[in-house]
């Protein structure tokens, strides 16, 4: 799109960016001169309201210190005689002396501290002349930054970048929205946000333009996806009945409601001639693996090959343990493929897959190597992948062009971050635990405590009992004061004896799999770990799960942790050992934890606690937060922007013709173009 040239031009195009500067600035928001567009302020000052002052002073004395470790000060006076001391640190005399010369009048704008009974001011923002006085803006934006990089020298490339901005985009919003709402231009938005006033309802609308178009992006990309999986032609797989009848009576427990409606939903899907695209969402030990293994059957019974994705190598060997048990009642072998297997055993697996040999396969990403090809993929199940964005699932279909795909998660999602993450494949939520489940009590206690904490496990080993014992972090560095893995586990060994064992994740794969077997043969009675436990692990026995300084880790991932006990019939304990003084948000993190076990309540809590960026762990992945939508404030707009979509959808709103350009300029400012590159291809 030609017309988003200049915003996609990189940020070194503007004046003064050189190249430290553009590591500063890449390291904030990105490289490209919209991504420093996109980077919104978090706040605003008034320079005519305290702290901040505005003045016009005139320039009384230097003062030179005696030492270079000391501030420079020079001693100014407004004009009805009060005193302000500017100070400096750091400071190269030759710049005060031409700035601030001894008998000039001068405007000084910054923030004024009482120091010692005396007015101060350290470092102006601004000394200008008095006739320049009109370039000290009244409100001013405030922006993160990052090391190195000032408020002045952010805002001033910032309004430079607004100059990019193209000319006369089209609207992409329909017009009786715009009216409803009183929203400005997507330029004038950007403008706005960036040379905020006093008027606060503006404000207001101005962010909800930018919320609102990223939205609608999102969903606009959503739809696309949706209706690419829903116009490919897939494979019929009637539900299953002879592999069915076989596992059903095999199993020692009985499916809950919820899992039999889950199994119904996605056997209706599967028997349409057309490609599946669904989410089971599920809390810790509901249940999901049984489903996946229901719907594997129908694939199995109907000539095709089942795919079982997973996102480590130690969740997807604990999968092929106990897929095996299952799948001894029906004949078949699962295989397994990760990167660990190498030569014979890899080229063995491969045969075995093209050939079609190998039925059930199980392994992580590597699965979908450009060596590995399928005799006929009837099914693909993507066990706790909800890191996966639209354009992953997008390229992952086109592996298996005519597979279909169930995707599993354990994180419970709120509904907004479902709508905004998931919204391209229909959602399954089970919402029951097997009947033998009992809740799990949670407590929080104090590190002060510990001892008494190592007394009450000695006495719980000694009743057959086993524990789970998380720390943050593998090693102490001079900047943190975490618990040390390996130190807690040399501490406990002294108390507790041999039956310690220890899991990390810089350990070797084949040291993991001997602590984590170790552990489940029940070798050692606790299991010191790090967060390399919190997906998929799987010991009915472990009833105790001890967070060393839960206050440092988010809800959602202290509920996953929790979720590695209460597997079994007997009853559970998770202790929350945290280091006082607790902060508000941790004392409120900590208090919904013991309140209750819903992952989705737990869910909603985190979302307005952390963000959705945090929760979707999206650091750790491709995808990327919402930069001007906040889900926790934004959610009556993701509504609208869906309804939009579809409404749009009626009037065929992407066919290629020029009415539908605006709407591929939406997406591409947003960074969908692989939505537009799907549309394209038909």
């Amino acid at each position: 799109m030609n017309s988003l040239f200049s915003l996609f031009q990189p940020i070194t195009a503007l004046k003064g960016v050189g190249d430290q500067r553009r590591r500063q600035i890449q390291k904030l928001c990105g490289n490209r001169i919209i991504d420093l567009l996109f980077h919104l302020p978090v706040g605003q000052v008034c320079r005519t309201q305290e702290p901040y002052i505005t003045e016009k002073v005139r320039v009384l004395q230097h003062i030179k210190p005696f030492a270079r470790t000391k501030p420079y000060r020079i001693l100014t006076q407004t004009d009805v005689g009060e005193i302000i001391e500017v100070v400096f640190f750091n400071y190269k005399t030759p710049y005060f002396v031409q700035q601030l010369p001894e008998g000039a009048e001068r405007i000084i704008s910054g923030v004024v501290e009482n120091f010692h009974g005396q007015k101060q001011m350290r470092h102006p923002d601004y000394i200008l002349p008095p006739n320049q006085a009109d370039k000290i803006s009244v409100y001013e934006a405030v922006y993160p930054l990052t090391h190195g990089l000032t408020s002045k020298m952010l805002r001033t490339v910032i309004q430079e970048a607004l100059a990019y901005i193209p000319k006369n985009l089209p609207e992409w919003i329909p017009e009786e929205i715009l009216k409803s709402y009183h929203w400005p231009s997507f330029a004038q938005a950007l403008y706005q946000v960036h040379n905020p006033n006093s008027d606060a309802t503006r404000e207001r609308e101005v962010r909800e333009r930018l919320a609102f178009d990223e939205l609608l992006a999102n969903q606009l990309a959503l739809s696309i996806a949706q209706r690419t999986v829903r116009n490919e032609p897939g494979m019929s797989m009637p539900p299953s009945t002879r592999l069915r009848a076989l596992l059903t009576k095999s199993l020692p427990f009985i499916l809950t409601q919820a899992q039999q409606k889950a199994i119904k939903e996605i056997d209706d899907d599967m028997a349409l001639p057309v490609k599946m695209a669904r989410l089971i969402q599920g809390d810790v030990g509901c249940g999901k693996t049984i489903v996946a293994l229901f719907a594997a059957l129908n694939a199995l019974e109907s000539g095709c090959q089942v795919c079982f994705m997973a996102p480590t190598d130690l969740l997807s060997r604990q999968h092929l343990q106990t897929l095996t048990q299952f799948c001894q009642t029906l004949g078949e072998q699962p295989y397994i493929l990760t990167g660990r297997e190498k030569g014979t055993i890899r080229r063995q697996t491969l045969e075995a897959l093209q050939n079609g040999q190998a039925k059930i396969i199980i392994g992580t990403h590597a699965l979908f190597q450009d060596d590995v090809h399928f005799a006929k993929l009837g099914l693909v199940i993507i066990d706790e992948q909800h890191r996966f964005g639209v354009d992953q699932r997008i390229a992952l279909m086109k592996k298996a062009p005519q597979a279909d795909m169930l995707i599993m998660s354990a994180t419970p999602i709120p509904r907004t971050l479902a709508l905004t993450h998931y919204g391209d494949v229909e959602i399954t939520r089970i919402d029951q635990k097997p009947a033998n489940r009992q809740p799990i009590q949670t407590s929080a206690i104090s590190l002060k405590n510990i001892a008494d904490l190592t007394n009450r496990l000695k006495v719980a080993i000694q009743h057959n009992r086993q524990a789970y014992w998380i720390c943050p972090m593998i090693e102490e560095t001079e900047r943190s004061d975490l618990a040390n893995v390996k130190e807690r586990f040399a501490s406990l060994q002294k108390v507790l004896g041999p039956c310690v064992g220890l899991l990390h994740g810089k350990m070797k794969s084949e040291e993991k799999d001997a602590a984590m077997q170790a552990f489940i043969s029940h070798k050692t009675s606790v299991l010191v770990s790090t967060t390399v436990i919190e997906v998929g692990v799987d010991v009915p026995n472990a009833t105790i799960m001890v967070i060393e300084q839960a206050e440092r880790f988010g809800l959602a991932q202290l509920h996953q942790l929790r979720g590695r006990i209460g597997r079994g019939s007997e009853a559970s304990q998770c202790v929350l050992l945290y280091n006082p003084p607790l902060s508000e948000v941790a004392r409120k993190r900590l208090d919904i934890l013991r309140e209750t076990n819903d992952g989705f309540v737990i869910a909603e809590a985190d979302l307005q606690l952390r963000g959705a960026g945090e929760i979707l762990g999206t650091r750790q992945s491709g995808w990327q937060p919402f930069r001007l939508a906040d889900l926790s404030k934004h959610a009556s707009l993701l509504s609208l922007a869906r309804s939009t979509t579809k409404d749009l959808q009626k009037y065929n709103f992407m066919v290629q013709l020029k009415e539908g350009e605006p709407l591929q300029l939406l997406l591409y400012i947003f960074g969908q173009e692989q939505a537009i590159q799907t549309l394209k291809a038909g």
